[in-house]
């Protein structure tokens, strides 16, 4: 999860607590199919709030912490899931701070760069060097369609 977002090493203790989280409300063989949680709490989990992890998102700012002219929103990457209320985890670069807020909208399909709009970036350019260096684009063949004699 940290490689495939470009996010430094230091974030290593949310992407295992999304994983865990992930695991326990995904149906397992050994309980015939079933969830963790399912089988704990009597009732099945609920998937819809499910988001992808290292997107961008952007938490409201409430009306009585903003003045006319300020911004309505904070520009953050998701990092996981609040483990006392129902909330997202996400990380605000300009001040590092991790934030939980309820009101956000993701934008999971848009092409995100390494660095945010600020300027900090998620990942050590080293390891972004490495990864770029390794990862090489292939053309892959179409295959032929069969001939009919």
């Amino acid at each position: 999860m940290l490689q495939g977002k470009q996010i430094s090493n230091g974030f290593w203790a949310e992407v295992v607590n999304t994983a865990v989280y992930l695991k326990n409300i995904s149906p397992t063989k050994k309980l015939e199919f079933q969830t963790p949680f399912e089988v704990f709490n009597g009732y099945k989990p609920q998937v819809k709030h499910l988001r992808i992890f290292g997107c961008k998102a952007f938490s409201h700012i409430p009306k009585d912490d903003r003045r006319k002219l300020d911004a309505k929103s904070l520009e953050c990457v998701f990092v996981g899931y609040c483990n006392d209320h129902k909330a997202y985890k996400l990380f605000h670069p300009s001040t590092h701070k991790l934030i939980a807020s309820r009101d956000v909208v993701f934008h999971e399909h848009t092409d995100t760069s390494n660095k945010t709009k600020q300027g900090h970036s998620l990942a050590n350019n080293d390891e972004y060097v490495k990864l770029n260096s390794i990862v090489q684009e292939q053309e892959v063949e179409e295959p032929q369609e069969k001939q009919e004699e």
